[in-house]
């Protein structure tokens, strides 16, 4: 074999190579994304790096639109970044089949000269299942190589198509308990609003009950939130609600309900709480966000004061003076905030008021008609 000849073959085998590394990266990658269940310290880098990529500019630019409109662009960037990474993933695969093609030596036709851009046509067309053209393998190695490239198509398909109803599953459930809050906190929920409509009627106890039942709820979207990050962007039905602000709502309703409620008769409060605060902490850390304390303090002394009379006029016993309420309080709040900011940061969600007057616009109360 001349020199030029080995050098030919040896570019044939490290081309071969390379599409082989291509092709393995984005099935691990697929893989990673779709079947594996993710971890807080894992998660598939071309998709974390695309989402990372394109998500903080179109932040910058939303920072300088309408709410409305800005809520909807941004709204809009979770389904176009799974869309997209689809189509890197599939792109990296008719690449890599068509160089496997190439290394094989492009035996595509009988009798003709096939070009690399022949290679991946003819890739992109097995790997979707369509027409090849007039092209067909003509030797066992490319028979072979459009075979496995037709069977990681189909495979894809099906795995996507299982993937899609799943994650608008999960969405459906954060929605409709987020849309839940809305007449109990308002619009958007705060835990001023929270926790006296639910004592008005019953007391710490009945606001024990109600948070307890959102410790299922915030479990269920810890789990969700971490197997299908894109979940985190896709935003609610309204501008003013968000799942992020549910959480929030719920933290400091939970917050408060331990450190004002005498000893021991809020146990349901207190697992919600620390279930919740689990969660914010894990999807901050997913989303490499570093944990910051929100700037100006969302709960001035005033208002406290203010919320604490509020619970007495309506008849809940109050577990300790001012003083003593503020520092437990505060120790809480600094378990959960600091995550919660540095997510409201990363998603232009913001956070909710600690409180707010009652309000004649909750969402319940109106429609686009008035």
């Amino acid at each position: 074999m001349s020199s030029s000849g080995a050098v030919t073959a040896l570019v044939h085998v490290i081309v071969g190579v390379l599409g082989g590394l291509l092709i393995g990266l984005m099935i691990l990658e697929i893989f990673l994304a779709f079947l594996v269940p993710q971890r807080v310290r894992r998660g598939p880098r071309i998709v974390r790096s695309v989402r990372d990529f394109g998500w903080r500019p179109l932040r910058r630019l939303a920072r300088r639109m309408p709410d409305r409109a800005a809520d909807t662009m941004l709204g809009l960037y979770g389904p176009l970044s799974l869309v997209f990474n689809l189509a890197l993933w599939m792109l990296g695969l008719v690449i890599g089949y068509a160089a496997l093609q190439w290394a094989g030596g492009s035996h595509l036709a009988a009798g003709a000269d096939v070009s690399f851009g022949h290679d991946v046509y003819f890739s992109a067309a097995t790997l979707v299942s369509s027409g090849t053209g007039g092209l067909s393998a003509q030797t066992g190695f490319a028979r072979s190589i459009q075979v496995i490239d037709a069977g990681t198509g189909l495979l894809t398909l099906a795995i996507v198509i299982g993937y899609l109803p799943a994650l608008f599953q999960a969405y459906s459930k954060r929605e409709a308990t987020v849309s839940q809050l809305d007449a109990r906190a308002g619009s958007p929920p705060t835990a001023g609003r929270l926790v006296t409509r639910a004592a008005r009627h019953g007391g710490w106890s009945s606001v024990n009950g109600y948070l307890g039942e959102w410790e299922p709820w915030t479990a269920e979207l810890m789990e969700s939130h971490l197997s299908y990050p894109v979940l985190a962007s896709y935003r609610s039905q309204h501008v003013n609600q968000s799942w992020l602000a549910a959480v929030c709502a719920v933290l400091d309703s939970s917050a408060l309900t331990v450190a004002a409620a005498p000893t021991g008769t809020v146990d349901r409060a207190r697992y919600t709480f620390a279930i919740a605060r689990h969660a914010v902490a894990d999807l901050s850390y997913t989303f490499r966000t570093e944990p910051t304390p929100p700037e100006p303090d969302r709960l001035p002394p005033e208002h406290l004061a203010q919320l604490l009379a509020d619970l007495r006029e309506v008849g809940v016993e109050i577990d300790a003076d001012l003083a003593t309420i503020t520092e437990r309080l505060g120790r809480l709040r600094a378990l959960y905030e600091p995550y919660l900011n540095a997510l409201s940061t990363h998603l232009s969600l913001p956070l909710p008021p600690w409180t707010a007057p009652e309000s004649p616009t909750d969402n319940w109360r109106t429609t686009e008609w008035h």
